[in-house]
């Protein structure tokens, strides 16, 4: 039930059937104080416009499937409440800095590419059988990864980034958080692997430390301080290079 308030939720559609390049539309939306932007958006599609698209799945924060600009900064649209946007107008459009394939959906095969390069499974140091049980770690070692295990690849740490606008190869402040988390993994013996993602141009360098991904994930992940601590790890890896001849340990 609606107690009566409106809201005009403005929507930069994109149907490229239709549209050479995307334009504004406006909807009058009724709501209440536990109403999402999401929320908002399938009223729209449900009562307005059938035609408009979108992602979404768990409403709960948790799938990151409704990552959006909300009033110009990247938010989930289902933890973001229309009664913190009145009176507005509320502008709500696709993800900055990825290519828009409809409406608020965008081109994601990019990040999940670079995701999948860095290997993010735990590859083990060494063969383990079931009869010698789990993998075990202290409450110190999990405290060192549990944040960066906390990313649902929602991709608006991406939006937020200036250097991945500027440059789409950047490996991205999410997919080198989850290589942190998972180098620094007591039970993981990948690294290796993964430091040749962490050297090259497009992996930690690239990032001038900006700091605006930190701020923007809805989970608390800091990969901003993911990507400082592996400019130490990369630096340290090259000078050992000299050091020893069979490389870092």
């Amino acid at each position: 039930m609606h107690d009566g308030r409106r809201i005009e939720i403005r929507v930069l559609r994109y149907r490229p059937e239709q549209e050479d390049k995307p334009a504004w539309q406006g909807f009058d939306v009724p709501y209440t104080d536990d109403m999402s932007v999401l929320q908002g958006l399938q009223y729209i599609k449900d009562e307005l416009d059938g035609s408009l698209s979108f992602r979404w799945s768990c409403r709960m924060a948790i799938c990151g499937s409704c990552g959006m600009m909300v009033n110009d900064r990247p938010r989930l649209a289902c933890q973001t409440f229309l009664r913190e946007l009145a009176p507005g107008p509320v502008k709500v459009e696709a993800l900055a800095h990825f290519p828009i394939e409809r409406d608020l959906v965008v081109n994601v095969e990019p990040f999940m590419e670079k995701l999948q390069a860095i290997k993010p499974w735990l590859i083990p140091k060494e063969p383990r059988t079931l009869a010698q049980g789990e993998y075990l770690q202290t409450p110190h070692q999990l405290e060192l990864i549990e944040q960066y295990s906390s990313c649902i690849n929602c991709m608006l740490c991406y939006a937020g980034c200036p250097q991945f606008g500027l440059d789409s190869d950047f490996t991205g402040p999410g997919v080198l958080a989850l290589l942190h988390r998972y180098n620094a993994d007591s039970r993981d013996g990948g690294k290796a692997q993964r430091m040749e993602f962490i050297n090259t141009e497009e992996g930690v360098w690239t990032c001038t430390a900006v700091g605006y991904c930190s701020v923007v994930c809805p989970k608390k992940v800091d990969p901003a301080n993911a990507i400082n601590q592996n400019k130490v790890n990369s630096a340290r890896d090259y000078f050992l290079r000299f050091l020893s001849p069979k490389g870092p340990a």
